[in-house]
């Protein structure tokens, strides 16, 4: 089969990884990342998951409510008093793109390749990565789930991806740096890589891509 559509997921792959930007938040805004992450979890577990994404990117809450439970946990039980007032920016702020992958879906694309990101993405971070990476002209399609209702790695994400584009799932490839939104992918009947650095992912996806017959 041939591959003609190539979708990418967005924090983790078209951005550092997420330790990387989570340790540059804590040092701007001088937190520490055990209470943070403690804090994190618990106002996580209150809606029923222990995804940390999910609350926001669904969403089940807005960034400020859930940003609000967090302070208080911090603050309550761990005697920090966290300066956060808009979390988005301080998360984005400063934050680079992967070039090294942006330069590759840029060529694929020229090839005459479908590109799309599927992403699960809070509201309130819509303008952030737009500002850090423009779609218009890199993207044919973007999936949010804030937009769609669906969040990776429920396959009606990748079925909706299909009635989208009438691109079939065997003739697509998705790139996510969570193994577990690849195996949604693969539940879904799509050839998936779980991407750990831009080197081996643009060497496994060109192998892909050339033993399914896709010139280069």
């Amino acid at each position: 089969m041939t591959v003609k559509a190539v979708w990418t997921d967005f924090g983790g792959v078209l951005t550092p990884p997420i330790s990387v930007t989570l340790k540059a938040f804590c040092v701007k805004t001088s937190l520490d990342p055990a209470p943070l992450m403690a804090a994190t979890m618990k106002v996580t577990a209150r809606y029923g998951t222990d995804d940390i994404m999910l609350p926001l990117d669904t969403p089940l809450v807005s960034e400020d409510e859930w940003l609000g439970q967090v302070r208080a946990v911090l603050r309550e039980e761990h005697g920090v008093d966290a300066e956060i007032d808009n979390f988005a920016s301080a998360w984005f702020g400063d934050r680079p793109a992967n070039q090294g992958w942006l330069d590759r879906l840029r060529e694929l694309r020229e090839s005459g390749l479908f590109v799309g990101l599927i992403s699960n993405m809070p509201p309130a971070w819509d303008q952030h990565w737009r500002r850090m990476v423009d779609p218009a002209g890199l993207f044919d399609e973007v999936l949010l789930s804030f937009e769609v209702g669906l969040r990776k790695p429920d396959r009606r994400m990748f079925d909706l991806a299909v009635e989208r584009t009438g691109i079939a799932a065997e003739h697509s490839v998705f790139v996510d740096d969570l193994a577990r939104n690849c195996d949604g992918a693969r539940e879904a009947g799509w050839h998936a890589i779980h991407f750990t650095d831009t080197e081996s992912a643009v060497e496994q996806l060109t192998a892909l891509l050339d033993s399914k017959g896709e010139a280069q």
